[in-house]
C-alpha cells in the first residue's frame, strides 16, 4: 500500500519573462542546476528517501543477527512480575507510576526488537513513542478491508514519514469471501463474528512472532478500560501486554501530538474520538463516552482485542 505524496508545483516562464525580487533570484537558481528551479528539493528528497531505506535495511540486518529463540510462557511471567513492581509504583495512577517513555525503556531492555505496536491510525502517538527508543519497530495495522479513506491515508503516511516498519495484518478471507461465506454485510448482523475474523483471529496469529506487544489503551476512554495496568500478562495471545499511554487522557494524547508534530487522523477533529471501521463507527456527541460511537446501539463496547 503506497502512501500519499505532495509535489511542489511552481509557475514556469518564458526565457527573459522572469519577474523581479523573489522568483527571478529562484529562476537564477534554477538556470545554475540545469533549469529546474525544483532540482535541489528533489535531490534533497531522493536522499532523505535514500537514507530512510539505508536505516531500515540496517536494523533489519541486526535484528536477524542477534535474533534469538522466543522465551517459555513461564519466563515471560517472571518479568511480567518484575515489571509491575518495577513501573506500578504504589498503584494504578499513583503519583509515583512510570511513564510513558519509562514503561517503553523497560520494554526495549527486556525486550529488544521482539516488541510489536498495536495501531489503528486513529493517530500515530502511540509509534512515535516507543519509536523514540526503538527506531524501526514492527507496527501492526489490522486491514480489515472496512476502513474509513483517512484511516488508510494515515497509515500511509506514518510509513512514509516516521522511522517504523509497517506489518499489515490481513483476515485469512477478503470482504468478498466472507460475504459469499456468511452473507453480505455480517458486521450489520453479527459485529462480534465480523470482528473475531478480521481482528482477533489475524492479529492473535501475528502475535506469536513476538513477547510482547504495546497498546494505546487508555484509562479513560471507556468504564471497561479504567483498570487498565502498564504491564500485564496476556493469557489469550500468551504474550506479555503493556500499554504505556494507559494514564493519558485524551487531552494528553493531543498535547503530545501537537508537541512533537505527530500525525493524526483527519477523524478525530470530526467528532470521532475513537475509531473503527467505517461501517461500525459514527461520530460522537459532545460530553458521550468517547467510544460511544463505536457499534452505536448494540450491546457491545469492544472489538475483542482487549477483553
Amino acid at each position: 500500500m503506497s502512501g500519499t505524496t505532495t509535489n511542489p508545483g511552481g509557475a514556469v516562464h518564458p526565457a527573459g519573462a522572469a519577474p523581479s525580487g523573489t522568483a527571478g533570484t529562484v529562476g537564477r537558481a534554477g538556470a545554475a542546476t540545469g533549469g529546474d528551479p525544483l532540482a535541489a528539493l528533489r535531490a534533497a528528497a531522493r536522499a532523505r528517501t535514500e537514507a530512510r531505506a539505508a536505516s531500515k535495511a540496517a536494523h533489519a540486518a541486526r535484528r536477524t543477527e542477534n535474533a534469538r529463540p522466543q522465551r517459555s510462557a513461564d519466563e515471560l511471567r517472571a518479568i511480567v512480575e518484575r515489571g509491575q513492581a518495577e513501573l506500578h509504583g504504589s498503584g494504578l495512577g499513583a503519583a509515583d507510576e512510570a511513564t510513558a517513555e519509562q514503561v517503553v525503556a523497560w520494554a526495549v531492555r527486556e525486550f529488544g526488537d521482539s516488541i510489536a505496536v498495536a495501531c489503528s491510525m486513529a493517530d500515530a502517538v502511540l509509534p512515535h513513542v516507543v519509536a523514540q527508543q526503538a527506531p524501526w519497530v514492527d507496527v501492526l495495522f489490522l486491514e480489515t478491508g472496512y476502513h474509513f479513506p483517512e484511516t488508510s491515508g494515515t497509515r500511509d503516511a506514518v510509513e512514509q514519514q516516521m522511522e517504523v516498519t509497517i506489518v499489515d495484518v490481513l483476515p485469512q478471507l477478503t470482504v468478498a469471501q466472507q460475504d459469499e461465506a456468511h452473507g453480505k454485510d455480517l458486521w450489520s448482523r453479527d459485529p462480534a463474528a465480523c470482528c473475531a475474523m478480521r481482528k482477533v483471529e489475524p492479529l492473535t496469529r501475528t502475535l506469536g512472532e513476538y513477547e510482547v506487544w504495546v497498546t494505546g489503551v487508555r484509562r479513560d476512554e471507556a468504564p471497561t478500560r479504567t483498570n487498565t495496568p502498564l504491564v500485564t500478562w496476556d493469557e489469550k495471545n500468551g504474550l506479555v501486554k503493556i500499554n504505556p499511554l494507559a494514564a493519558w487522557s485524551f487531552d494528553d494524547l493531543l498535547g503530545y501530538a501537537a508537541d512533537h508534530q505527530v500525525i493524526l487522523n483527519p477523524l478525530l477533529n470530526d467528532g470521532y474520538p475513537s475509531i473503527g471501521c467505517a461501517p461500525c463507527t459514527r461520530r460522537v456527541a459532545p460530553g458521550e463516552d468517547p467510544r460511544a460511537g463505536r457499534w452505536a446501539g448494540l450491546d457491545k463496547t469492544e472489538c475483542g482485542l482487549h477483553v
